[in-house]
């Protein structure tokens, strides 16, 4: 019946709804990364009715190759969510302790420092450099959550340094956490430990709590959707690009230089697909003088997955990257720049631009980089 040791998924059926499945495959038939992992989640949850689980997928990475874009979700005329039964298996094995190595750390990076790229805590703050920012204590409108990857990769720094000069160019009140900003989860929840996401969802609501603020918004829309969908009591945040949408619509935001350029817009998934938050990146771009948006053939809610969600920025599978793929997508539409808005996107995709060889062709920029070489 079963090759393999089979995982056993008792009341899966219930919790996710699996009875309602028509099987018409349109969930394994629109995932991007399921011809290179193997990852077919209609058969599993075909599995799991008819033997009460599913083979053990470790052997093939399987597991651990879901991006958590969401594809799946929104293709299903019953509206069952395969992803997230993919992060219930995952919680499976992650308190077996059977989960790769570079997971593992991630994991425990969180737990011990508060963020999963291994860094110490009293770094957080360390990309502020000569930037003056408040800090929340001081009693501010706005609560900027930075996000662990803008705080510490120095590629994604940038954009929050250019987050910060916007605001400040706008005259926003708003104000950070400091070193006391810790991870918001989301990736933690996607790789299967509820129990950290669930101490960090404590910890965060509490820091939150301890200051005054009116709105708090975030680099990330990993961060952003984690705050809005996964946290209980809801957090209600904005992404940065709602933000900046208000600021222009304001009349705060203007851009008071004209550089040329072609560019064209990838949407993030958790921004897109997931918050369905496609107007404002765009709107954002098309007042910038000098700049010509076109689109990918695909974009919005077919918007292609880079790659790095649900985890996958600590979990490498073999094969052709779909970042590199989206690159070979923007250079089609004609466009020398490629835009995004989400910090696993920007850097997949620039690295995606050197290894196909395109650095003199596209460059890799996020919207609030954009805004601020035009102020």
């Amino acid at each position: 019946m079963m090759s393999r040791p089979l995982i056993e998924t008792k009341d899966f059926d219930k919790k996710y709804e699996l009875l309602k499945c028509m099987q018409c495959g349109s969930c394994s038939g629109g995932c991007p990364v399921a011809i290179k992992a193997k990852l077919n989640v209609r058969r599993m949850i075909v599995s799991i009715l008819r033997f009460g689980g599913v083979a053990s997928p470790v052997e093939e990475n399987v597991l651990w190759s879901c991006t958590t874009c969401s594809t799946c979700e929104n293709l299903c005329p019953r509206r069952i969510k395969p992803d997230e039964m993919l992060i219930g298996l995952r919680n499976i094995f992650v308190e077996e302790g059977r989960i790769p190595p570079t997971i593992r750390d991630a994991l425990e990076s969180v737990y011990k420092h508060g963020n999963p790229w291994g860094r110490f805590r009293d770094k957080r703050s360390e990309w502020l450099q000569d930037l003056k920012v408040k800090h929340v204590s001081e009693g501010v409108e706005l609560l900027y959550f930075v996000c662990c990857t803008a705080c510490y990769d120095t590629r994604v720094q940038e954009v929050a340094r250019a987050i910060v000069k916007t605001l400040n160019n706008a005259g926003e009140d708003f104000g950070i956490l400091g070193n006391e900003e810790n991870c918001c989860g989301n990736e933690i929840y996607n790789l299967g430990e509820i129990g950290l996401f669930e101490f960090l969802v404590e910890e965060n609501i509490s820091l939150f709590e301890k200051y005054k603020f009116e709105r708090i918004f975030a680099t990330s829309p990993h961060c952003f959707y984690a705050f809005n969908n996964r946290y209980n009591p809801r957090v209600e945040a904005l992404h940065y690009t709602q933000l900046f949408s208000e600021l222009l619509d304001s009349g705060k935001l203007k851009f008071n230089r004209k550089i040329e350029g072609i560019a064209t817009y990838h949407d993030p998934c958790y921004l897109g697909k997931r918050s369905k938050i496609y107007e404002e990146p765009r709107k954002i771009l098309e007042n910038i003088p000098g700049l010509k948006l076109v689109e990918m053939g695909r974009s919005r809610n077919t918007s292609l997955c880079c790659e790095g969600g649900g985890g996958r920025m600590w979990m490498d599978i073999p094969g052709t990257r779909l970042a590199e793929i989206r690159v070979q997508e923007a250079l089609e539409t004609g466009a020398n720049i490629l835009v995004t808005a989400c910090p696993f996107c920007l850097l997949n995709l620039e690295d995606a631009v050197k290894t196909t060889g395109n650095e003199d062709k596209l460059q890799v920029l996020d919207v609030a980089e954009r805004v601020i070489r035009s102020l």
